[in-house]
């Protein structure tokens, strides 16, 4: 099977291509093409991500991506014959009559590919920005409509959820199993108890861990996205063998009897803590940053333990963007050892928003994809 997968859910544009061998029970995926175009040059310069400007990015990156992808995989060969060019531009034109601009890049460059031997077009339909979210939908039902290809919506979580399974084989998760899915718009604790069953048992009642991070680096000065620039200057506090900071910052939540989180309150914290020492130095900058790290890690390392320990869970995945944290990855290891639980975090590569992710999930669901009478729409809370 061949699944051409579409991820516009944020600011990251991506398309993949995916081939599927084996049964559901051990498949073996090969990537034939991949590509992604980040917006975060575009976006840092405000801090965070805005919903139309994203949209617009989409429109632009969207047709060039495809192009590139199947490119790379040998699928690119153009229709030089096509005498119904015009029938279905027409149609297309239904389609895209809201996206102007991406209507003008697939007349152009799209309309006169020959019809390549995909099964099945996937893309993500939530959760996330709602305008990001509509450009790889509309643009995945005029590929399906130029190409007589089934589509499919898929959800962005579960996608973190399989985003393992490049490098993990089914057969080796056990069940049940929590999944922490960390990123910057969701933080949450799933019950597995079997493969594809999804309960969640928290979630973030205001900020997500993610989103923490990106404000307290604004609060410090940092550009954005403002992860990996806490863990530098926390990581650059820990080797330097700085004296432990004379302030520390809260751990919400962390002695309640459920799974529910809350990051706004730290960043509040840390708002009010920046706010009272006046002008800072790189050092301080250096030592508020770990302490806020190792807070946010140490509230979703102990959650995360509850809820093996009440569960008695035997796996636990990692996903999200949040999982490529170093000190989280390090917690979390050390946890699975002393529970004796089978830790998955996923490729680097595939921690963050991708295609290749939302293709494997697209796999799992294919058979939901025949008969389908269901519109595809864009749901920006879209849950597990």
């Amino acid at each position: 099977m061949i699944i051409l997968s579409i991820e516009t859910s944020c600011d990251e544009t991506a398309i993949s291509l995916l081939e599927v061998k084996g049964g559901k029970k051990n498949p073996k995926f090969k990537i034939l093409g991949n590509a992604l175009r980040s917006q975060i040059k575009i976006h840092e310069q405000y801090g965070g991500v805005f919903p139309m400007m994203a949209k617009r990015e989409h429109q632009k990156n969207l047709t060039p991506i495809l192009l590139k992808v199947l490119k790379d995989s040998n699928f690119l060969i153009k229709n030089l014959d096509d005498k119904n060019l015009k029938s279905k531009s027409l149609k297309l034109e239904a389609i895209l009559s809201r996206e102007t601009d991406l209507l003008e890049h697939f007349k152009k460059h799209i309309l006169n590919i020959k019809k390549p031997k995909i099964d099945l077009i996937a893309v993500t339909n939530g959760p996330g920005l709602e305008p990001a979210l509509w450009v790889g939908i509309s643009f995945a039902k005029a590929l399906g409509k130029l190409w007589d290809i089934p589509i499919m919506g898929v959800n962005h979580m579960e996608g973190h959820v399989l985003s393992i399974l490049p490098k993990t084989s089914i057969n080796k998760l056990k069940f049940p199993a929590i999944s922490l899915l960390v990123s910057g718009g969701h933080t949450e604790l799933v019950l597995m108890k079997k493969f594809m069953s999804y309960e969640i048992i928290g979630k973030t009642r205001d900020d997500a861990v993610g989103e923490a991070f990106d404000k307290v680096a604004r609060i410090l000065g940092l550009p954005y996205p403002g992860g990996p620039e806490i863990s530098r200057l926390a990581s650059k506090a820990r080797t330097s063998h700085l004296a432990p900071p004379n302030f520390s910052l809260p751990r919400p939540m962390i002695h309640s009897k459920d799974f529910e989180f809350s990051f706004s309150g730290l960043k509040t914290s840390v708002l009010y803590l920046v706010r009272d020492m006046g002008q800072l130095s790189e050092t301080d900058k250096e030592k508020i940053a770990r302490e806020f790290e190792d807070s946010a890690v140490e509230v979703l390392e102990s959650k995360t333990r509850k809820a093996i320990l009440k569960y008695n869970a035997k796996s636990l995945i990692v996903g999200g963007g949040v999982s490529a944290n170093k000190t989280l990855q390090k917690k979390i290891k050390v946890l699975g050892k002393s529970l004796n639980v089978n830790i998955y975090f996923p490729e680097k590569k595939m921690s963050t928003d991708n295609a290749i992710m939302i293709a494997i999930s697209a796999f799992f669901n294919s058979s939901k994809a025949k008969n389908r009478k269901k519109e595809i729409k864009a749901e920006g809370n879209l849950s597990l």
